[in-house]
């Protein structure tokens, strides 16, 4: 398959918006905490070759132990996650796929042991974000690894 359209050429100001939107989070404790293990979840559900590929170099670049990234897709049987991952896993899993009548008071308490009110409104933020990359993405059809060289994950040695 091969791209539809570049988004980021088609519609400029709107792509620059959503990358600031993005670079906004970046400073902000919960997602520098989570944000790989969010991004690559997420991507993971929807099925965004993209987003996996990169979110997946990115982690490695951050030094992400490769065996936790081959247990993200099976975090709940995974010995690897602290419980404040599981319940930021939990969270982008309830929110990427949320069920007919929302997340449900279970889960969000389960979350709410783990995380402060804050963290799970920034982390929300960033489920938030990674859904509308995945959905861009997928929607046109993004190749996986073709903006390598550009955000500098060529460097993480996964080719």
């Amino acid at each position: 398959m091969s791209q539809r359209l570049n988004y980021f050429q088609v519609s400029a100001e709107l792509s620059k918006k959503y990358m600031d939107f993005s670079a906004a989070m970046k400073k902000v404790p919960v997602i520098e905490e989570f944000g790989d293990l969010v991004d690559i979840r997420a991507s993971q559900i929807n099925g965004c070759g993209f987003c996996l590929d990169m979110h997946v170099k990115q982690a490695k670049l951050h030094g992400e132990r490769e065996l936790r990234l081959h247990h993200i897709a099976i975090w709940r049987e995974s010995t690897l996650f602290s419980p404040r991952e599981r319940a930021a896993l939990a969270w982008t899993e309830a929110l990427t796929t949320l069920p007919p009548h929302g997340v449900s008071d279970e889960v969000y308490e389960h979350v709410r042991e783990q995380l402060s009110e804050s963290e799970i409104s920034d982390l929300t933020f960033r489920v938030v974000a990674i859904n509308g990359w995945n959905r861009l993405n997928i929607a046109f059809r993004a190749v996986p690894g073709s903006a390598d060289t550009a955000f500098g994950l060529d460097k993480a040695g996964l080719s």
